[in-house]
């Protein structure tokens, strides 16, 4: 399948982080909403806005410093490790990875055993443990989207949107806890993502409150994970789990046959689902994008087979020369027809120009 391509311009006062990376070389997740497309980088703590300025292209760049919207356990130099966004009832939500990650050594250094060592090394950092929503508020003036901390409900006389973030601390939160006794779960949360430990990557919001979360691992034989959860405000405005799903519980499992595969991201289409699907580990391997079809139909916990999903198309990646570079990350719907693909580690050939990037926007199979 031959994609379209889109050219993404960042504004280069907005684009480096504290260690001199380019937005655009890090692009995680994608989200389109009217006119403007959302983005992270999975090594800041902001979320960018584009807006469309042309057919095929995206541009005035803004960004949102998360800091000054929610109360983060750490500053803005602790990333977030975003890898979800999704959007519903005037509400963006933002899911850090919840993840753990082990030292990378190098192996041309001269210190082999030091290097060695590295591995043993494993860490987290604290704002990753984020699940929250902010305010999407449309600007009439404008005809953009902005995040806000509190506004009122522009259809809901009386009522107020608020910030809100799943109750939790700088080592864990309310979701880590429960899945910490999971007998799937359970042995891989102290495992670092990139070794098939526990890894969120994908969020879909639906309007009844429900959040579908997408896990890049662990795989269990080949089975991919998507959970699901009802997150509701407390009176304190904190979000805490609400139970559902029947028998007590406070969240659902998922289990899907993606061949091995672990998930890069969720994206709704009425109660369907599209999944973009890749390697769990650090490796080069197949991206896929498929349709989950019911998805938001499903009473209790579900095994879905191969039989019960339909592969739509194979996203290209890097290899040989390229190899480690074009991963897809981000998948977003720009409309009924087209999914827009956005690449952590893209090649050269994929930055004509300074502060540019390319995505591809692929059509949909009938």
């Amino acid at each position: 399948m031959r994609p379209q391509a889109y050219t993404l311009h960042f504004n280069p006062k907005l684009s480096l982080n504290a260690d001199e990376k380019h937005v655009r070389d890090g692009l995680s997740t994608v989200l389109c909403t009217g006119d403007n497309l959302w983005l992270s980088c999975d090594e800041r703590t902001t979320i960018e806005r584009l807006r469309r300025t042309g057919p095929h292209e995206y541009g005035q760049h803004a960004s949102f410093q998360l800091t000054d919207l929610l109360d983060l356990p750490a500053d803005e130099e602790c990333e977030i490790d975003i890898e979800g966004l999704a959007e519903a009832d005037h509400y963006l939500w933002v899911i850090g990875s919840h993840s753990l990650k082990r030292k990378k050594p190098d192996h041309e250094h001269e210190d082999v055993a030091k290097q060695i060592a590295k591995l043993t090394k494993v860490s987290s950092d604290p704002n990753r443990y984020l699940l929250a929503r902010i305010p999407l508020v449309l600007n009439e003036k404008t005809g953009d989207f902005e995040l806000v901390k509190s506004a009122p409900h522009p259809t809901k006389a009386g009522e107020v949107l608020e910030a809100a973030q799943l109750h939790g601390s700088t080592e864990t939160n309310e979701l880590m806890d429960l899945l910490a006794e999971d007998p799937h779960l359970k042995p891989f949360m102290k495992i670092p993502g990139k070794d098939n430990g526990f890894d969120i990557e994908g969020l879909a919001a639906t309007t009844d409150g429900r959040l579908f979360v997408g896990l890049r691992g662990p795989v269990l034989r080949g089975w991919a994970i998507v959970l699901e959860l009802l997150p509701e405000l407390d009176k304190h405005g904190r979000l805490r789990l609400g139970k559902i799903g029947g028998e007590q519980k406070y969240y659902k499992k998922h289990f899907l046959a993606l061949g091995g595969m672990g998930l890069r991201e969720l994206r709704q289409s009425g109660e369907d689902l599209y999944l973009l699907a890749g390697p769990t580990m650090d490796l080069d391997g197949t991206i896929a994008v498929y349709r989950w079809p019911n998805a938001l139909s499903q009473p209790t916990d579900s095994l879905i087979g191969p039989d019960q999903i339909r592969r739509l198309f194979d996203v290209p990646h890097g290899h040989g020369p390229t190899a480690g570079q074009d991963k897809a990350e981000g998948m977003g719907m720009i409309d009924k027809d087209h999914l827009l693909i956005v690449f952590d580690s893209p090649t050269d050939a994929r930055k004509a120009a300074a502060n540019q990037v390319r995505a591809d926007a692929f059509r949909l199979p009938e």
